[in-house]
């Protein structure tokens, strides 16, 4: 099995591609299928030095040069728009102090799909339209930390999650009455479960 743990290769060593969204984006450490290329269907791991944030057209590679191209899937997002500049910058400010992940366009936020987030940018006088694009936030001063649903103090932000938006922790299903926001998420396993070492 192809190891990449490392950022960066070419193209003339590629073996193919793959399309995340952005929460499998965040992660160093997971198998996944290659999508499509000269070696489309192999199972693969990744094995990246922590903290690794991929973005859209990014590569990885392996210790021998085999080399992986990396997209943004597209995901559910909400397109957030304002009367005003004044209004806008109202609504980031209450996202960020939230540390919700933004992506920044002009006259426009973008954030994934929340549904008490929704309420809240609402509430804020902000007008919203449900959308499916690839997501590409804000670094941020210091940089990308690791994406984590627990809640202060386990290494992650937190947020809040309507009855029917649960993470069970499954990939590619969704809960009745809720939306699925792991529509375009790959066969992967954590390592933490699903070492790529045979037991």
């Amino acid at each position: 099995m192809l190891i990449f743990d490392r950022v960066g290769g070419v193209s003339a060593q590629s073996v193919g591609e793959v399309a995340l969204a952005f929460e499998w984006r965040q992660k160093s450490r997971m198998r996944l299928a290659i999508e499509s290329g000269p070696r489309a269907g192999e199972t693969i791991g990744f094995d990246l030095p922590r903290g690794t944030v991929l973005r859209e057209g990014m590569w990885v590679a392996t210790a021998t040069g085999e080399s992986l191209l990396v997209r943004a899937a597209g995901e559910e997002l909400l397109h957030v728009e304002a009367e005003s500049a004044f209004a806008l910058t109202r609504i980031a400010y209450h996202l960020g102090n939230r540390h919700v992940p933004l992506q920044i366009g002009p006259g426009w936020l973008r954030l994934q799909y929340d549904h008490v987030l929704e309420n809240m940018v609402k509430g804020l006088g902000g007008r919203i339209r449900l959308i499916d694009e690839s997501f590409d936030p804000e670094a941020g001063a210091y940089g990308y930390g690791h994406h984590s649903h627990g809640g202060p103090g386990q290494g992650g932000h937190a947020h809040a999650h309507a009855a029917g938006h649960e993470h069970d922790g499954s990939v590619g299903e969704s809960k009745a009455g809720g939306h699925d926001d792991r529509r375009h998420a790959p066969k992967i396993h954590d390592f933490m479960t699903d070492p790529l070492l045979p037991k």
